[in-house]
């Protein structure tokens, strides 16, 4: 009689080969004009192929600028799911969104909730939620000139000029 001998499983395809998700690229922003008043929602969405897509919508809502950067982010992660997306990097120059989005971490305070907005955070909460990985981060407004156009067009309003903090020009 033979004898069965144990040996280990191997994976049906080998680890090193399996490929991290593809990862798609947003830059959201929202205008609220005036402050608070009509709201103008843009992004930019990068496929990992390169293929870009964008956003630039009105909202039917009345809100400040807070409440329109996180509609414009709800908006983007909505078109990105649509797409297929599953693993996300966002960039935002909102601060409020980003401190109030990232997952706590061990000696970081949360941020105060900002009870007008709760209802809104939980639904970008929600749409985070349905993606496999995202990563959030903040990056200075000169760098999301992109969506900040986007977001503006929605309501009618110019481009802002946007001029980098370094390459002011010094009063002697």
């Amino acid at each position: 009689m033979a004898h069965a001998t144990e040996s280990p499983v191997e994976p049906a395809v080998p680890v090193e080969l399996v490929a991290a998700p593809a990862r798609w690229v947003i830059h959201c922003d929202g205008s609220a004009i005036p402050n608070p008043g009509r709201m103008g929602l843009g992004a930019t969405l990068v496929a990992p192929d390169g293929q870009q897509h964008s956003l630039s919508r009105t909202s039917s809502l009345v809100g400040c600028n807070n409440e329109a950067e996180l509609r414009a982010l709800i908006a983007a992660l909505e078109q990105a799911h649509a797409l297929g997306a599953r693993s996300l990097s966002v960039f935002s120059d909102s601060t409020i969104l980003v401190e109030h989005l990232r997952p706590a971490r061990p000696g970081r305070l949360a941020p105060a909730p900002i009870a007008r907005l709760q209802d809104v955070f939980g639904t970008a909460r929600a749409w985070l939620a349905r993606f496999d990985d995202v990563q959030l981060q903040w990056i200075a407004r000169h760098r999301n000139c992109a969506a900040d156009t986007l977001a503006r067009a929605a309501l009618g309003a110019p481009a802002k000029v946007s001029i980098h903090p370094g390459s002011k020009k010094k009063k002697r």
